[in-house]
């Protein structure tokens, strides 16, 4: 078992972390919120006498030690400080996905017994309601957003600031029992429930100790120098692992300040005005800021157009070695330093990253491309393996050892060990306690000693101790003629061009690799609308001869770049078809956490592979669709098949 924290034997719990910081740094911002379009602000005094309010309103509701309560809704601080006062209550805090529908809401809510929800609005209400008579357990809900509550049943139903009111009312009565169950919780109490997004079955309930949080907060913190005076964006869904570790376990360990944005469509403006030094985010959400940044240029003067990919050019060449501090010339310093004054500072102020120390990215590989692209421009982003099962945290990148193809080495307390069959395992203090009521997954999962099964296939370079990931253990696969077959690491070079939103390559024991690509609908829809082409819905502007033209030009230049890599140059692409729908996790073709699941593609369009690989020019398809208010339709369409260059064996021996 991991020794605890040294030095800290007092902060055993998230509730002692916030009781430290509200007395050591009580005046300092803790949390902020935009609201109306005005930030407001509460010191971590003000956080804890608001939190204390509602663990106290919690206990005059009747919730016991032992009992889940579910959050459901944006980032908000009123949000994380229902999960500290749900543990402060001895009870577990369960974060929902806020765009789950609620037959997905109804699973998880059942599964963990939830006597208790706290609801953001109105929509997230609706949905508990909807499937209330299947949950047994389910006793009270709390809304935060009163808008449209106003004629509801309130005799389950409970206004935020109410319970609060009355918790404040019912102190002197309750107070004593909150302290008494604050002072029981420990390192190896539970901290909290997160589901998994399950991309090969139901979601799995993963249950993280105050150990598991705690003592990854402070290494992970310690590795990359955190402090008190850093500023993060929350903004990632608060039932994702990773936004519970930086807005609730770093944010605590470190005293730093936790800053929500008003809604998703002003995420990028609050980015802006926040400008976080501590910055976390999934390779889609770069992805769509290069898109963005492209569609822009494109846009711009010729004059502007040749500035940019001037000094774009040179700080590809030199930006990252100078970022990691290596030698550069003095000239190219100098061009640089003029770069960075007239397109890579003011380029860095549009998105927001102007004050960002570091920067991390994780969930999915990130291309390659996409990551030189940000690091070049001065941005010291990084990547991290984790899941979470491991409270996030299985490798970090060093500060100057930072690199594309790699995921660093292993965090500090953290071991790992490369099965024969290439599995990455390890074990660590972030490693979770079990899988809620699933003895035999936890048990596959997780052995006696503690190792982890990560279902991920990799390995470690001999010269650098850096771990490579290859793809999903369960993905990576054999070609017919034996050679090796990585999806994903085809499917990460293609989503760097902004034309393409998502790509699924098949191949495993097949003969040749073929393709899916999703189109990104605004990057095409800009090219088109510059272009004068008249469109009138995705399908249309999707089957369109010069769209077709443009990805095809993009799948043979990832092809040049598939063929030196002695490994994977078996993995280019043959044929591929552009789809008539975007890939939608409202479908069940992605997780809430938009990673693809490819069983259900394989299975839902299997007449399209097929034809993929039948030599058929042309495919008829219908596909059942869901739309926003629940209704399913079917989307009919004849969907074009294209062939692809390749580069001979010859010429890939010779690459190789």
């Amino acid at each position: 078992m991991a020794q605890p924290v040294a030095g800290t034997d007092a902060l055993t719990s998230i509730p002692a972390l916030l009781k430290r910081n509200a007395a050591a740094f009580g005046t300092a911002p803790a949390y902020r919120e935009k609201e109306y379009g005005i930030w407001q602000s509460w010191t971590w005094a003000e956080a804890q006498q608001e939190i204390e309010a509602l663990a106290l309103g919690f206990l005059n509701l009747g919730v016991n030690e032992g009992d889940f309560i579910a959050v459901i809704g944006r980032n908000r601080p009123y949000l994380y400080w229902s999960m500290i006062a749900a543990e402060m209550c001895g009870a577990v805090p369960v974060p929902l996905y806020q765009d789950a529908n609620a037959e997905e809401m109804a699973y998880v809510l059942g599964h963990c017994g939830a006597r208790f929800v706290v609801a953001g609005d109105q929509e997230q209400v609706d949905k508990v309601i909807e499937v209330q008579e299947d949950l047994h357990q389910f006793e009270h809900m709390i809304y935060l957003d009163p808008r449209g509550m106003r004629k509801y049943d309130h005799s389950r139903l409970h206004d935020f600031t109410h319970v609060q009111a009355q918790g404040r009312a019912a102190e002197d009565e309750y107070r004593p029992e909150l302290e008494r169950r604050i002072a029981r919780l420990d390192l190896d109490s539970t901290c909290v429930m997160l589901y998994t997004s399950g991309t090969t079955g139901k979601p799995k309930g993963v249950v993280l100790s105050n150990r598991n949080i705690i003592e990854t907060s402070k290494n992970s913190s310690d590795f990359d120098g955190l402090r008190r005076t850093d500023e993060i964006l929350a903004y990632l869904p608060m039932a994702w692992v990773g936004d519970f570790i930086f807005s609730m376990g770093q944010a605590l360990w470190n005293g730093f300040c936790v800053n929500c944005p008003e809604s998703p469509d002003t995420m990028m403006t609050d980015l802006r005005e926040i400008g976080p030094s501590y910055y976390f985010a999934p390779p889609r959400i770069f992805e769509g800021q290069l898109t963005s940044v492209m569609i822009r240029m494109e846009d711009a003067s010729k004059f502007k157009k040749r500035m940019f990919d001037y000094f774009m050019a040179h700080a590809k060449k030199v930006g990252p070695a100078m970022l990691d501090g290596k030698k550069v010339g003095l000239w190219d310093r100098a061009k640089y330093a003029v770069g960075s004054l007239c397109t890579y500072g003011p380029l860095k102020n549009t998105l927001g990253f102007s004050k960002v120390r570091v920067g991390y990215t994780a969930g999915e590989a990130i291309g390659p491309e996409i990551f030189d692209f940000y690091r070049s421009l001065g941005i010291n982003l990084k990547q991290l393996y984790g899941q979470t099962e491991a409270s996030v945290f299985i490798t970090q990148q060093p500060d100057g050892e930072v690199r594309s193809d790699t995921v660093g080495v292993p965090s500090p307390g953290v071991e790992i060990k490369i099965a024969d069959n290439g599995e990455v395992f390890y074990r660590s203090p972030g490693t979770f306690m079990e899988y809620y009521k699933n003895a035999d997954s936890t048990a596959d999962t997780k052995d006696p000693e503690g190792w982890v099964a990560t279902g991920d296939a990799g390995f470690f370079e001999e010269d650098s101790g850096h771990l490579r990931i290859i793809d999903r253990a369960k993905d990576v696969g054999k070609m017919a003629d034996g050679s090796l077959f990585a999806p994903k690491y085809v499917e990460n070079k293609l989503k760097f061009y902004p034309d393409i939103l998502e790509a699924v390559v098949f191949g495993n024991g097949r003969n040749r690799c073929t393709a899916f690509i999703n189109i990104d609908l605004t990057a095409v829809g800009n090219w088109a609308e510059r272009n004068n082409i008249a469109y009138a819905s995705y399908q249309e502007l999707a089957q369109h001869p010069r769209v077709y033209e443009t990805i095809q030009s993009h799948i043979e230049e990832v092809n040049k770049s598939v063929a030196v890599d002695p490994m994977l140059s078996g993995c280019q692409i043959h044929r591929f078809l552009i789809l008539h729908k975007e890939l939608d996790a409202d479908d069940g073709e992605m997780t809430r956490t938009r990673k693809v699941r490819r069983k259900i593609v394989e299975e839902k369009f299997a007449d399209l592979i097929t034809a993929l690989y039948d030599g058929s020019d042309s495919i008829y398809t219908e596909t059942e669709v869901t739309y926003e208010d629940g209704r399913k339709g079917k989307i009919k369409a004849t969907l074009e098949i294209r062939d692809v260059k390749t580069l001979p064996a010859e010429t890939q021996k010779v690459a190789a």
